[in-house]
């Protein structure tokens, strides 16, 4: 039987996925995927809060198979809000290494160091062969191979590729966190975010729950029938 440990950025990204399940920490739940143990955590935005994720996971015990999991945003009209999606290679924009999944087939996803500007997301996934964006996922790739477990990626799409959102990066903690008071300051006296923030909203909650189906219904076929020691 294999252990699964999901990593997400944000506990509403995990939250169908996690409905049910014991809570047994701060952002940290464990249950079942199939036959399958699974621990899920909600640790941060950011790749240095989704290392510290992945060491948690770890801290509670021993898993063979580590995800990457939550909401990306579109980087053509490839993929749309609130499609759920397969991953089956990330680009680490930093470096250019790429990650390929234990997915064969699925889409292309780049990993940035902040929110993608409208502007800059045609030259994206031009230069990277990618459709999605976030900023967690070649974090926990690395994390993966450097360990020589299985990985897997699922993403929720969402915001499209004509969204214009702000820079969250600026209201990001050192500990990932959003912080929510001085973000909502900021755009409140910046009308350009507003439309694409309600379409934020609106698809954030459908999205989620597309990826929880979705990571279930791929998990529990992909890892039928194949054991740990």
């Amino acid at each position: 039987m294999n252990t699964i440990a999901i990593v997400a950025a944000l506990p509403g990204e995990l939250k169908p996925l996690v409905r049910g399940w014991q809570q047994r920490g701060k952002n940290l739940w464990a249950g079942w995927i199939g036959d399958h143990e699974a621990i899920a955590i909600a640790g941060g935005i950011g790749a240095a809060a989704a290392q510290c994720a992945v060491e948690r996971a770890f801290a509670e015990g021993t898993p063979s198979v580590l995800v990457s999991y939550g909401w990306a945003g579109a980087l053509t009209c490839a993929v749309k809000p609130p499609d759920a999606c397969v991953i089956s290679e990330i680009v680490d924009a930093a470096t250019g290494k790429r990650f390929t999944t234990a997915s064969t087939d699925g889409f292309h996803l780049i990993t940035l160091d902040r929110v993608a500007r409208y502007e800059e997301k045609r030259a994206l996934a031009t230069k990277h062969q990618a459709v999605l964006v976030d900023m967690e996922a070649a974090a926990v790739a690395r994390m993966a191979a450097s360990r020589g477990i299985p990985f897997y990626c699922f993403k929720g799409i969402s915001d499209g590729y004509l969204d214009r959102l702000p820079d969250f990066g600026r209201f990001i903690s050192g500990s990932g966190e959003l912080r929510m008071p001085a973000f909502l300051a900021y755009v409140a006296v910046r009308p350009q975010y507003w439309a694409s923030l309600r379409r934020l909203g609106a698809n954030s909650s459908a999205a989620a729950n597309a990826t929880a189906s979705l990571m279930r219904e791929h998990l529990t076929q992909s890892l039928s029938g194949i054991a740990v020691d």
